[in-house]
This record gives structure tokens, sequence and C-alpha cells, in this order.
């Protein structure tokens, strides 16, 4: 049998850091997944019970309140808890993750596997995806039982769901790349993400706010997140689902870029 030509030989040659680095890509998905998995106590149900008791708490004192959107404030409420929690939830996934590893030391071992910054971004925004969207749909299976909801264009429910899971994974990791403490981290959660979050419409439609605050809430992304996601229940928003979509597909290209950047050059990881 004759040996394999010159250029079969670059072929294979070729073929091999490919395959390097789809496994490295794999591994360190795999990892991230683990690593929330393994205390899913704290990770998943833990938040699970805060939603229930912010349930229990707001649907008991404004149940009589007037309706929204044809529909009782239970109903209202259980999509906009169910997206604040996949929310918080990404975020937390690769802030923690990585400030974790800055600290301990092991992240090192990361950043010496054959994987490029893109595919380090990917396996991380990956694994808060599945994080968050596993945190919000036990809160969706507790808390619907709550409430008579409906499903007027689940597509716009699952793309919501994804799309803000990515773009607070992503945030999450700047958070995680600019951080050098857990005061830092705990800071931007806090100050930043906690009160975004809060005052996006989850407890209430913005159009009930005086001119000024509502002006000023559409200005925060994450009132667009979960009017989008809402509007997948009941067919009716705040704003326009397409004009929603445009704005957290913005948000998330400015946001990744942005992280892109940080691992590539190295930005408090490798200097």
């Amino acid at each position: 049998m004759s040996e394999p030509t010159e250029s079969k030989k670059m072929a294979v040659s070729l073929k091999l850091p490919e395959a390097k680095i789809q496994s490295g890509f794999i591994a360190l998905f795999y990892k991230e997944v683990k690593r929330f998995y393994k205390v899913a106590f704290q990770t998943v149900a833990a938040p699970v019970l805060t939603a229930i008791l912010y349930l229990l708490i707001f649907g008991h004192v404004l149940e009589n309140s007037p309706k929204i959107y044809g529909h009782n404030y239970t109903a209202f409420l259980v999509p906009g808890l169910v997206m604040m929690s996949v929310l918080q939830n990404a975020f937390a996934n690769t802030s923690s993750s990585l400030i974790q590893s800055k600290i301990t030391g092991n992240l090192v071992f990361v950043l010496l596997a054959p994987l490029s910054h893109i595919e380090f971004f990917a396996a991380y925004v990956l694994a808060a995806v599945i994080r968050g969207l596993a945190v919000g749909s036990g809160v969706f299976f507790v808390t619907v039982w709550f409430s008579d909801l409906s499903f007027v264009a689940p597509w716009w429910i699952v793309i919501f769901a994804i799309l803000g899971a990515s773009l607070l994974g992503a945030m999450g990791l700047i958070a995680g790349i600019w951080a050098d403490k857990f005061d830092q981290l705990a800071a931007s959660q806090n100050f930043i993400i906690m009160p975004a979050t809060m005052l996006s419409g989850v407890f209430y439609s913005i159009n009930s706010l005086p001119k000024f605050w509502l002006m000023v809430s559409h200005f925060n992304p994450f009132f667009y997140m979960i009017d989008g996601f809402r509007y997948g229940f009941f067919g009716d928003s705040d704003v326009s689902p397409l004009l929603s979509f445009a704005v957290v597909s913005g948000c998330f290209i400015v946001v990744a870029l942005i992280a892109l950047r940080m691992l590539k050059t190295g930005y408090k990881l490798r200097y």
C-alpha cells in the first residue's frame, strides 16, 4: 500500500488542532454545567423557593388589584418571576465561576487549554443559558399552579428566554473578568443587576408609572426582555415584541463583542 501523499499528511495535521479545540470546548462546557449541577440545591432549588415566596406575598397582597391585559395579578406576575429568575441565575453562573477560578488560581489551567477566545466565550455563556433555563423552568412548573396561563406565542417565550439568558451570561462574563474579589462582584450584582431587574416591570406594567419613570423604564434593557417574554403568554405587552427583540439583540451583540475583546486581549486574565 502506498504511503500518504504530502498533501494528505498536511490535511490530517490541519484537522488535529480543530479536533482538540472542539473537545476542549465540550470539556469546558461540561465542567461549567457540572459545577452548578453538583450544588443544585443551592443554584437551582434556592432561586425557585425565592420566586415562590415572591408569588405568595405579592400575589396575595395584590390579588384584588385591577386586571392587567385582562388577567388577574397572579397570572401577570408568574412570567415576570420566571424571566427574572432566568436572568439573575444566568448572570450568577458565569460571574461566580470566573471569580472563583481567579481567586483559587485554577483559571490558569483553563487558559492553557487549546481554546480560542470564541470557544471560551461560547462554553461559559452556553452553560449560563442552561442554568438560567433550568431555574426558570423550575419556577414556572411550581408557580403555574397558582394561575391560569395561556401560550399565545410560544416561540417568543423561547426566543426571549434564550436571548435574555445569553445576554446576562455575557454580562456575567464581563463582571467576572473585571472583578478581582467577591466584594466587587457583589457590588455589580447588588447595584446594577438587581435594581435593573426589579425595576423592569416584573411586578407591574410600566404604563401605570408617571411619565418621568415611564421614560426611564424605556432605557432599561431588562424591561424589553421581560416584556417580550410576557408577550408570549398573553399576546399583549407594553411595547411591540419586535422592538423588544431588536433592543435585546442589539444589547447582546454589544456586550458579546466587549466580552470577546476582553478575552482576546487577556484583560485581567493573562496579565
